[in-house]
């Protein structure tokens, strides 16, 4: 696992082991993940999500704590994953990254709690499937504007990005910062 540029998100190459019957690859593996997180990853609920292409799911995240961690990967097509640091006092608040995740590579990003986490479809039909060390509480999650100005994500050139309704009236960072909504960074 590699670190990327925001604490707390680590991208995950696994091996692929392709034959003439396919492609066989362990997305997650417990030891290599402890090994380069310092932590494991309990399983809260599992989710498979289906996108067509330039749709937006996020940006979400949970209220910290407890929050919720991640474990993600494309099960087929290819998604364009952003992450967003929303943890108030982190140095890299504010900040965002992406990484393409799709069926060929069959990378999977981890993300930890207090990470704001969105994809948007760039295939005609993507799936997504992950791991999240909580199950989904309605009155804990929250989400950020997705094409908020002041984040400037660069979503798909050329492709009109479709949020769902929730995240087209979400709050941007400033908004949600004003609000008290965003976790705090926890050293």
């Amino acid at each position: 696992m590699k670190p990327l540029s925001i604490d707390g998100t680590w991208l995950f190459q696994p091996q692929l082991f392709d034959d003439a019957r396919g492609t066989f690859a362990a997305w997650h593996q417990r030891d290599v993940f402890q090994e380069a997180t310092g932590r494991s990853m309990p399983l809260g609920q599992a989710n498979l999500s289906t996108s067509r292409r330039g749709a937006i799911r996020g940006i979400h995240f949970a209220d910290v704590p407890p929050g919720q961690a991640k474990y993600i990967t494309c099960a087929s097509g290819a998604v364009r994953d952003v992450v967003v640091d929303l943890r108030v006092g982190s140095p890299t608040f504010g900040r965002w990254e992406m990484v393409d995740l799709d069926d060929q590579s069959r990378q999977a990003l981890f993300l930890t709690e207090g990470i704001g986490h969105a994809v948007q479809g760039l295939t005609e039909e993507a799936t997504i499937v992950y791991m999240c060390s909580a199950g989904y509480v309605a009155e804990r999650e929250r989400a950020i504007h997705p094409l908020d100005p002041d984040l400037g994500i660069d979503w798909i050139p050329g492709v009109e990005p479709i949020p769902s309704a929730k995240d087209t009236v979400a709050p941007t960072v400033a908004e949600a910062q004003e609000a008290g909504l965003l976790p705090v960074y926890q050293l």
